[in-house]
């Protein structure tokens, strides 16, 4: 029976080159993407969601790293994903959206970096602590 295959969640690293804690950051999330593929068949057409492998903590998903900022409607969604009490995590010396945005329209540097969407899952972490990334995408499962 032909069945159509859910598309895949689509998180995104916000990335600085050069700044050590992006550079972890992208890498533990290459990890986590590289674990959840590998017990991907070549044949897609039969369904695999029963088995389990010990190393996965989350299903497969589409990383996307980019160096460029958000635009201000992805700020906007960022800020809401990480809740009031995080706002000054992603944007330096915000303490709500609106002056996050006004801080971030005057000094995109104000943008904070990494920070890591979890566009479909609701769901933003401005860190690059191992603990904190693994958690915010394994949270996904338990839903």
């Amino acid at each position: 029976m032909f069945r159509f295959h859910k598309t895949l969640d689509i998180v995104t690293l916000f990335h600085k080159a050069g700044s050590p804690a992006s550079t972890r950051a992208a890498t533990i999330l290459k990890q986590v993407s590289a674990n959840a593929t590998e017990t991907a068949t070549e044949d897609q057409a039969s369904d695999h969601s029963h088995q389990t492998h010990p190393n996965r903590s989350r299903q497969e998903f589409e990383l996307n790293v980019t160096e460029d900022l958000p635009t201000t409607d992805q700020l906007q969604t960022i800020l809401e994903y990480v809740g009031k009490d995080k706002i000054s995590s992603v944007i330096n010396g915000a303490s709500s959206v609106n002056e996050a945005l006004k801080k971030f329209k005057e000094s995109k540097e104000n943008f904070k970096r990494p920070v890591i969407v979890d566009w479909n899952n609701g769901k933003a972490l401005a860190s690059d602590k191992e603990s904190e990334i693994l958690k915010m995408l394994e949270e996904v499962n338990s839903k």
